[in-house]
C-alpha cells in the first residue's frame, strides 16, 4: 500500500472532492494504513541507535515492536535529545537528519520540551492543512468569495549548542517556504500580509494585522487566531488602540511606531485615506458597549476560527459576547510532536467536538486511562496498548505515538475519549492534557510546579513567622489577558508582625520566577498572561471549604483540598473570605535562550 504517496501528493482540485475521497479512503482502511506506517517507520529507522538498543534486528511487524520497544516519556528520551541538541549528528533517534527542534508548550525542568523534526514532516503538516477547507466547504458556502482575518504571529526562537533551531511549530511553519511562497488558494486568502505575520515585534505585528482587517472589513468572512485567548487579546488590542488606527485610516498614514521596513513597504500599497471608514470605526469603538463588536465591524463573518476545546473552553462565554454567538469550529488536532487529524463535523458545538485521527500521520496506540486507578508503567511489565482501529466507544485513553522523526511509543500526555467512528476510523473528544492544573494560553502548570512555586514564595514569609496553611488556585479569564489567582490562608505566630503588602506582592513575583519558561514567555514576550495575583483569605476558610464539600457528599476520610477550583459556589465562598489582594509588581525574568 502506497501510504507515503497518499500524503505527499496533496489534493489540488478546486472543489475539494479529491480531498474528501482521500479522507474516505484513509478512514475505510484504518488498520492497513497503520500497519504500513509502522513498517515504514521501523524500516527507515532500523539502523538508529535507539531501535538497536531493543534488538529488533530489522523486524518491522507490530508484534515484535510491541514486545520489545518500551513506552516512554520525555524524561526517558531527554539524554538522547540533549545529545542531538549539543551537536551529535549520528542517527540516534532517526535515520534522516534532524532539521530543527519544535518546542512544545509542555515543559521539562522548567524549559520547553524539544521535539525532533525532519524535513518531510513539513509535508505531513501541509497535507493536513490542505484537508481543512474541503471539509469546511461542506458546511459553509462561498468561503472563496472573501478573506480570512486571522491573527497569526511568530514567537521567539533560539539555537541549541549544536546549532539547531528550536522554535514553536507554527513559527516554523510561518517561516517555511511552504507558507511564505504558498500558491494562491481562493479559500485561504488572508487579510494580513506576510510581512506583518513574520514581524517579531508583537505590537507592530498586531497593529498591522488589525489595521488590514479594518480596511478590508467587508471582505472578511471569518475571524480567528490559533487559540481563543489570542482572538480575545486582539479585541482588547482594538479597545486600547482604536483611536490611533482611526487616525491612520483617516489620513492614510501609518503609525510611526510601526518601523519594520517590510511592513511599511507593503502598507504603502494598502493604506489610503478613507474618512468614511474612519468615522465608522470611531463610532463603533468609542462607546462602552462592545457586545457583538466582531459582527458589527466585520458584518459578513460566518464563523470564528479558533480552538475552544480543552483549557480554551473557558473563553467561550466571552467569545459569544463579542461575536453574538457565532459558530466556533475547531478544525484540526495537532501538537509539536505530531499532527493527528481533523474534525469532520466542524460546525458542531464546542462541547461536541470530536477529532478523527488520520491513520497515515503516524503510528498511534492508546493506553486505557482511569483517573481512579492510574496505570504505573514498568519496563519489566509493559502495559497492553490498544491499536487505533481497536479502541472502544466511550472509553478513555492516553495517546501514545510513534513518528517518522524518531519518537517511539511516546506519551504525548493527551487524554481522549472515543465518541464514535467515521467508517473504521475512531473519533475522539479531547478531554484534557494530563496533570495540567492551570492554563491561560499555551502555558501548562501542573500541581508539582505550583507547589514548588508556593514553597519558594513562602521563604519570604519566614522573617515574619508566617507560613501558608492551605492554598488553591484558578485561572481567571474574565480579564484580558487572563492571569493566575492563588488563594492563600496564612498562619501568623505574631499578628503584630505580619507580612506587609509589599512583601506579599514580592511573593507573587517569586512564584512567577519559579514557574516554567512557557509561562514566563507569556508574561514577558507575548503579553498573553497578566500578573499573578495572591488573594489572602480569612483563617478557617479552607475548613469551610471542606464542610461545603462534605455537605455535597464528599467523604471526610478521603477529602483533599482541591488545588484548582472553578465551581461557582466554591469561588463565591473563597472570594467572600478575601481580606487582601496582591499582584506581582514586575515581570519575571525570561530570555529565548535555553538551559541545556
Amino acid at each position: 500500500m502506497a501510504v507515503q504517496s497518499d500524503f505527499l501528493s496533496l489534493p489540488r482540485d478546486q472543489n475539494g472532492q479529491d480531498a474528501l475521497q482521500l479522507i474516505e479512503h484513509l478512514t475505510k482502511n484504518t488498520d492497513p494504513f497503520q500497519e504500513e506506517v509502522l513498517r515504514q517507520i521501523l524500516f527507515q529507522n532500523a539502523d538508529t541507535e535507539y531501535l538497536k538498543r531493543f534488538r529488533l534486528n530489522g523486524a518491522t511487524d507490530r508484534d515484535t515492536f510491541k514486545s520489545k520497544v518500551p513506552v516512554v516519556s520525555y524524561e526517558d528520551l531527554r539524554p538522547d535529545i540533549e545529545r542531538i541538541a549539543n551537536g551529535d549528528r549520528s542517527p540516534i533517534l532517526c535515520a534522516h537528519p534532524i532539521s530543527e527542534f519544535l518546542t512544545s508548550s509542555g515543559t521539562s525542568a522548567g524549559e520547553r520540551k524539544l521535539m525532533p523534526t525532519i524535513d518531510e514532516d513539513m509535508d505531513r503538516r501541509q497535507f493536513l492543512y490542505s484537508l481543512q477547507m474541503p471539509v469546511m466547504n461542506q458546511y459553509v458556502s462561498d468561503l472563496d468569495k472573501g478573506k480570512a482575518l486571522h491573527f497569526l504571529f511568530i514567537k521567539a526562537e533560539s539555537k541549541t549548542p549544536g546549532g539547531l533551531l528550536a522554535r514553536p511549530v507554527l513559527t516554523s511553519y510561518y517561516k517555511s517556504e511552504q507558507f511564505r511562497k504558498r500558491p494562491f488558494d481562493p479559500y485561504n486568502v488572508l487579510t494580513s500580509p506576510n510581512a506583518a505575520i513574520l514581524c517579531p515585534d508583537s505590537f507592530q505585528s498586531m497593529y498591522t494585522q488589525m489595521l488590514c482587517g479594518l480596511i478590508m472589513r467587508h471582505e472578511v468572512l471569518r475571524v480567528g487566531a490559533v487559540f481563543a485567548s489570542g482572538l480575545l487579546r486582539a479585541i482588547r488590542f482594538l479597545q486600547l488602540n482604536w483611536d490611533q488606527l482611526v487616525h491612520d485610516i483617516q489620513t492614510g498614514t501609518l503609525n510611526p511606531k510601526v518601523t519594520d521596513p517590510s511592513i511599511r513597504e507593503c502598507m504603502s500599497k494598502i493604506l489610503k485615506p478613507d474618512p468614511e471608514l474612519a468615522t465608522f470605526i470611531k463610532n463603533e469603538c468609542s462607546g462602552e458597549n462592545w457586545e457583538r463588536i466582531i459582527v458589527r465591524i466585520w458584518p459578513n463573518t460566518k464563523y470564528l476560527d479558533v480552538i475552544v476545546t480543552g483549557a480554551m473552553a473557558q473563553y467561550i462565554p466571552t467569545l459569544d459576547y463579542y461575536s453574538g454567538g457565532l459558530p466556533k469550529p475547531c478544525t484540526m488536532y495537532a501538537s509539536s510532536e505530531c499532527f493527528f487529524g481533523l474534525n469532520l463535523k466542524p460546525m458542531s458545538e464546542p462541547s461536541d467536538v470530536s477529532y478523527t485521527i488520520l491513520p497515515n500521520m503516524g503510528y498511534f496506540e492508546f493506553l486505557p486511562h482511569d483517573d481512579e486507578s492510574p496505570v504505573t508503567l514498568s519496563r519489566d511489565s509493559p502495559p497492553r496498548l490498544v491499536d487505533l482501529a481497536d479502541v472502544e466507544l466511550g472509553k478513555f485513553y492516553e495517546l501514545i505515538i510513534t513518528t517518522y522523526s524518531g519518537l517511539c511509543r511516546y506519551r504525548v500526555g493527551d487524554i481522549l475519549q472515543v465518541t464514535g467512528f467515521h467508517n473504521s476510523d475512531p473519533q475522539f473528544r479531547f478531554v484534557r492534557r494530563k496533570n495540567v492544573l492551570l492554563s491561560i494560553d499555551s502555558d501548562k502548570t501542573d500541581e508539582a510546579e505550583l507547589q514548588k512555586a508556593i514553597e519558594n514564595a513562602s521563604e519570604l514569609l519566614k522573617e515574619f513567622n508566617t507560613s501558608v496553611v492551605e492554598y488553591t488556585s484558578f485561572a481567571d479569564t474574565k480579564s484580558i489577558p487572563g492571569h493566575y489567582v492563588i488563594y492563600w490562608e496564612l498562619f501568623m505566630k505574631d499578628s503584630s508582625h505580619s507580612p506587609t503588602s509589599e512583601v506579599l506582592n514580592k511573593c507573587c513575583l517569586a512564584m512567577e520566577e519559579s514557574l516554567n519558561s512557557v509561562y514566563r514567555q507569556g508574561r514577558v514576550a507575548d503579553n498573553s498572561i497578566g500578573p499573578l495575583e495572591i488573594r489572602v483569605v480569612k483563617n478557617g476558610t479552607f475548613e469551610e471549604l471542606m464542610d461545603y464539600a462534605i455537605s455535597r457528599g464528599a467523604s471526610i476520610n478521603q477529602y483533599k483540598v482541591p488545588r484548582c477550583v472553578n465551581f461557582a459556589p466554591i469561588m463565591e465562598l473563597l472570594d467572600s473570605r478575601v481580606v487582601s489582594s496582591h499582584f506581582s509588581p514586575a515581570a519575571p525574568h525570561w530570555t529565548p535562550e535555553r538551559r541545556i
